[in-house]
Formats: C-alpha cells, sequence, structure tokens
C-alpha cells in the first residue's frame, strides 16, 4: 500500500455511457492529485472523445481499469462510500463531500478506498448503493440540482485534496485506534452471503420472499464497520448455528424414525 494517501483512492465509474465524462472525470481527478481511475462495463472505451475531454490526464486515462462487475472494482478495498442523488427507501448512514473526503483520507493509511459514481441518467442502483458503507450527497441548487458526472467527480476530488492537505499539515483525525483491521467488502459479502443462509435454515427467512431485512441488516453491519478478528467470530457463530440445526434435525429424524418402528 502507497504510504501517499492519495495512491490509495479509487474513482470509480459504473456502467458510464458518454466516453468524454471518462476523459473529464480522468482530468478532475488528476488536477487533484490522484490516479486511480476504474470503470465498470463502460459502453464505449476506449474513445477519441474520452482522449479529447481528458487534455493533459492521458496517463490516468491510460492507466484506468476497466472491469465488468462492482464486485472486481472495489475487491480490497476497506470503505466504499457510493454517490446519491435522492433519498432511498431505506436510508443509508449519509455523509456531505467533506465528510466524504475527510473518512476517505482518514482510513486511506490503513486500507484502500473506493468512491462509486453511477450512470449518468440514473445514477447507482439501489443493489449497487447497498454494497456502500456510506453514500454521498452533493447539496446542489435544489431548483436545478443535476451535476454532470465529471462535475460530480470534481467536487468530489476536490474534497479529498482538502482532507489529504490537512492530513499532511497533521490536523486530521487518523483511523491508528484499531487493533485489527477492518474487514474488506469482499469479506462481507461472503459474511452476508452466509448470513441469510444460516436465517433461512431456521426460518427466520422466506428463501423467495426475503423482503427488506437482509439490506437492514448491511445497513446495520456497515454501520458497525466490523473488523477482521469480529467478522471471523461472527462467521464461527453462523458455522455454529449451521451444525446445530443439521443435527437437531438427524435427531429428530431418527426419533421420528424410531416411532414408525415401534407402530
Amino acid at each position: 500500500m502507497s504510504e501517499n494517501r492519495l495512491d490509495n483512492l479509487r474513482i470509480v465509474l459504473v456502467n458510464t455511457s458518454h466516453p468524454g465524462n471518462i476523459g473529464g472525470a480522468a482530468r478532475a481527478i488528476k488536477n487533484m492529485g490522484l490516479s486511480r481511475l476504474y470503470l465498470v462495463a463502460p459502453k464505449e472505451f476506449p474513445a477519441e472523445k474520452a482522449v479529447w475531454r481528458a487534455a493533459g490526464a492521458l496517463d490516468v486515462l491510460d492507466n484506468a481499469v476497466v472491469v465488468e462487475t462492482l464486485d472486481e472494482a472495489i475487491a480490497g478495498c476497506g470503505l466504499v462510500v457510493g454517490t446519491s442523488a435522492r433519498e432511498r427507501r431505506i436510508p443509508w448512514p449519509l455523509v456531505n463531500p467533506r465528510e466524504c473526503g475527510e473518512k476517505a483520507i482518514a482510513e486511506a493509511g490503513t486500507h484502500e478506498v473506493a468512491i462509486l459514481f453511477g450512470r449518468e441518467d440514473r445514477g447507482l442502483t439501489n443493489e449497487e448503493l447497498h454494497r456502500c458503507h456510506y453514500h454521498v450527497h452533493i447539496p446542489a441548487n435544489e431548483e436545478y440540482s443535476s451535476l454532470n458526472l465529471a462535475a460530480a467527480v470534481q467536487v468530489i476530488a476536490y474534497e479529498l485534496r482538502m482532507a489529504w492537505l490537512t492530513h499532511e499539515q497533521g490536523k486530521a483525525p487518523t483511523f491508528d485506534d484499531w487493533d485489527v483491521p477492518p474487514a474488506k467488502v469482499e469479506a462481507m459479502e461472503r459474511y452476508y452471503e452466509h448470513l441469510q443462509e444460516t436465517l433461512e435454515k431456521l426460518g427466520f427467512l422466506e428463501p423467495d420472499n426475503p423482503r427488506q431485512t437482509m439490506t437492514r441488516l448491511r445497513r446495520l453491519y456497515g454501520r458497525i464497520r466490523m473488523d477482521e478478528m469480529e467478522l471471523s467470530i461472527l462467521r464461527g457463530v453462523l458455522t455454529a448455528t449451521q451444525n446445530y440445526v443439521y443435527h437437531t434435525g438427524k435427531k429428530l429424524e431418527e426419533l421420528g424414525e424410531s416411532g414408525e418402528d415401534e407402530r
């Protein structure tokens, strides 16, 4: 991991439609000293329009990492923040751009951080936003709040730089009080799968109709921000629970069979 915290920040553009916005985003992040651009299934890339809009940021564009899924783009990250332009049915921990910058820089000394930007016409889906620890909302003019994608990237990148400068001056909060590193996002995804499977075995969740229970549990654990040891403990609890359910079921089957034999 780089000692320069800006190098541990990923700007992730999801399913971008217009290549010019990719070039504009590359220019915006280089303006602020960032360099890592991830593109999730862009509609058109590489493209001349992206090169033209990138101007002097061709190195950022050339080194952009193109992946097919969001999971690939955020793999290895300990903090994921998703941009959101509206309130959601189930509210998520929300930060403004300044708070986003402060949290990202504070944690970038410990693990990699991803900031997600969605599609030009509809942003990030609810499922994508559920992968995030926080949502960040840019408080634009309510009468005209629609921001161009590259402009939104510029706003967040500016706040990241300002937070980094504050850190370099020794005035920023740190993330050094954890004795064990926070759990990475892919480990949390495996936990959510394990949790849902266990809850279904217990009969707490209906496999075909989980409603919003898992979404709310995601939000709960996202607020807590478990570390690797805590996650390992909870995975052990789930495994023990599944074993108990299995062995209890076997005993009940055996009792049922012996009862039939007696008849």
